[in-house]
């Protein structure tokens, strides 16, 4: 048996190597590298997905949570209320345009930010709340946009994790003023290199997020605003594009898999992911949460087989963002799911067998006594 990796990309391209290389050539052919014809269709074609009324490709999802912000002119002095357990994008995003992130903790069974926290965050220098739907989850969106709209503030949501996922049948990144979704390549939907998208009902704020994507312009060498060089590229918008037809039956995948997962894995004493009522969790990661966390992975790893943590380190404690905390701060509930945090192999093409190798390694760690 090959080696099971966390997530294996060329099992995925092989199961559509027809589809990838015909859509690849085809770019090649038409030479339209930049702003091609398939990225409107792309574009189009995730719109009417995820039923949002404006899609405007960018570079990576880091930028579009970048061009969000400042197609809603955050800046500094300003700050956005977001979660401390999260990839760094999403507060690196806030602190480069000179705001300040503002952490809330987390709900300790979903792993997203804790809507009944948030308001305590709030202070006249607050322009926007940044929920992550972590995961592949989301998170608690109907008291966040209440509190949003009581205090006029602006819902950015933070996507890159769980397009398809959905809260009270709406896919999540249509729920806010602006959606920022990621298609790194690990993504469950992802390019073959770096590449992102906003989505938004809002057309103003659509217009803007294009002529910021595009150095600020909408007609060549006139610039209305200040912009950056972030587009979606012909050719990860052709891969794009094709992944795109497959992406529910993959989401399916993902969930028979955790499901799987779970049932094999009750009665260890593990923490497993929690799926509240209003959510359809996509599980970009099947993370699972144990004391005995650095025991678990160096048993695990020694066994060959992987696994990750995600994430290690809360925001709040990372060097860079260390200044912009107050000392002291502290978010018990994201700092303890961080030391008991981890992650195991899902993505679509993961075999039964595989999925019980796993798990069997899991089983045999804890019939060993704790020393």
């Amino acid at each position: 048996m090959q080696p099971i990796k966390m997530v294996d990309l060329h099992r995925q391209y092989l199961t559509i190597k027809d589809e990838i290389d015909q859509a690849i050539q085809s770019v090649l052919d038409s030479s339209e590298f930049i702003m091609g014809r398939v990225v409107d269709e792309f574009e189009h074609e995730l719109s009417q997905y995820l039923e949002a009324k404006f899609v405007i490709g960018c570079a990576s999802g880091t930028d579009a949570l970048l061009i969000a912000m400042m197609a809603m002119e955050i800046g500094p002095g300003d700050e956005v209320i977001t979660s401390p357990f999260s990839f760094a994008a999403a507060a690196e995003a806030i602190a480069f345009l000179g705001a300040r992130p503002v952490y809330v903790d987390i709900d300790s069974r979903t792993y997203n930010i804790d809507p009944n926290l948030i308001s305590d965050g709030i202070t006249q220098k607050t322009k926007a709340i940044l929920p992550v739907h972590l995961f592949g989850q989301s998170a608690d969106m109907e008291p966040i946009l209440s509190l949003a709209q009581e205090n006029d503030l602006k819902v950015i949501e933070d996507s890159a994790q769980s397009i398809g996922a959905r809260y009270h049948n709406r896919f999540v990144g249509t729920l806010g003023d602006i959606g920022c979704l990621s298609f790194y390549p690990t993504k469950n939907l992802g390019a073959y290199g770096d590449a992102g998208a906003l989505l938004t009902n809002d057309s103003s704020l659509a217009q803007t997020c294009r002529m910021i994507t595009e150095h600020g312009s909408r007609v060549r060498y006139h610039h209305e605003t200040l912009g950056i060089n972030s587009r979606l590229d012909s050719l990860q918008a052709a891969v794009l594009k094709v992944k795109l037809k497959h992406l529910e039956r993959w989401t399916e995948a993902r969930i028979r898999i955790a499901q799987t997962y779970t049932q094999a894995l009750s009665g260890l004493g593990l923490v497993i992911p929690y799926s509240p009522a209003y959510a359809k969790h996509v599980y970009h990661q099947y993370s699972i949460r144990t004391p005995r966390r650095d025991e678990v992975a160096a048993f695990l790893k020694d066994k060959g087989m992987p696994c990750s943590i995600h994430y290690p380190v809360p925001l709040h404690k990372q060097p860079a963002f260390r200044e912009l905390v107050e000392p002291g701060t502290r978010f018990p509930v994201a700092e303890t799911v961080a030391k008991q945090i981890l992650s195991l192999p899902i993505f679509p093409e993961l075999e039964d067998r595989e999925i019980d190798t796993i798990t069997s390694s899991l089983r045999q760690f804890f019939e060993i006594p704790s020393s």
